[in-house]
């Protein structure tokens, strides 16, 4: 048994939670997947995986296990590439999540130059606006926007999106520009929601009269969407207002294809930031990306009361 292979086979299964998961994403038979981790438990002595029909999960041993192996993994891929003709070319296959519009508009156009620079690298880039789960699904790191709630992982904040309120032109001839809160009723909204059924709070907006506080204004609106892309694209078709990060409305503005409103009743800025799991060694090629990521990030973004810059430092090359 090649103990190497046995440990990157037990870490996918324990992250999935899942035998059949682990053996499709390995591109494995499901049997010798389930024969990796029975060889690994005798040759440990102790179980690493309690399994019944319906979930797979560790054990205190095998949580235990997998945290050295992630660290071994990781040391194991720092000194495969000591000796590279260029210590600083990343290899290896990066697993990142990151919202549809950052995807879009930020990542892809810039991505061929990084990719040019590391060509031994492999990235699979997850774009959706589902908060996923790092661990579980095997993310090397995730771009989250808001609050982070799962302190299992390490988060680094990168500064806030500034939030604005637009309109299409369209919108403006039909119904007009809304001047005043007390105006909104007579606007439409497009809500968005992360899972369609959920309830939209409405037109959110900081209280400056109560040190802003955070309030929602109840407004009608006949179209409930659940991903950015579509949020977007039905402002820009005049169905409704929206409130969305400025980094990704102002090309639109500046092209005359959307209308900021309402400027003094803005959403509170959106914390950006880097997740990744908590381990002691991270491979370099993770360090590296999330670093080329904060970097194309940071001028898009604000400090927390969304006018002042955001304060940048340069992320560490070493965990």
């Amino acid at each position: 048994m090649n103990q190497i292979e046995a440990m990157q086979i037990y870490v996918r299964v324990a992250e999935l939670a899942s035998f059949t998961q682990a053996a499709q994403r390995l591109g494995l038979p499901k049997a010798s997947i389930s024969t990796t981790v029975q060889r690994l438990e005798n040759l440990l002595g102790t179980r690493l995986l309690h399994r019944t029909t319906r979930r797979v999960q560790m054990t205190q041993d095998g949580l235990a296990f997998y945290e050295r192996c992630t660290d071994l993994l990781a040391d194991m891929e720092e000194v495969q590439g000591m000796f590279r003709a260029n210590p600083a070319e990343l290899a290896g296959r990066l697993r990142v999540d990151m919202p549809l519009i950052m995807a879009r508009d930020l990542v892809m156009p810039q991505l061929p130059a990084f990719m040019a620079a590391h060509p031994q690298l492999a990235v699979e880039l997850s774009s959706t606006d589902r908060l996923v789960d790092p661990v579980r699904e095997a993310f090397d790191c995730v771009v989250r926007v808001g609050t982070v709630s799962d302190f299992s992982l390490i988060a680094r904040g990168l500064g806030y999106y500034r939030m604005i309120n637009c309109v299409s032109p369209a919108y403006v001839t039909r119904f007009g520009t809304p001047q005043s809160l007390d105006e909104l009723t007579g606007h439409r909204l497009v809500h968005y929601v992360p899972t369609l059924g959920a309830k939209s709070p409405g037109f959110e907006y900081l209280d400056a009269n109560n040190g802003n506080q955070t309030r929602f204004l109840p407004m009608p609106g006949a179209l409930t969407v659940n991903n950015s892309e579509a949020y977007q694209a039905a402002c820009l078709a005049g169905l409704g207002l929206i409130q969305a990060p400025e980094a990704s409305l102002r090309p639109l503005i500046d092209a005359g294809r959307l209308v900021e409103v309402l400027p003094a009743y803005r959403a509170r800025p959106m914390l950006v930031s880097l997740l990744y799991a908590n381990r002691r060694h991270l491979p370099r090629r993770t360090r590296l990306f999330m670093a080329w990521l904060a970097e194309l990030l940071h001028p898009r973004l604000v400090g927390p009361d969304g006018e002042s810059p955001a304060i940048w430092s340069a992320l560490p090359d070493t965990a």
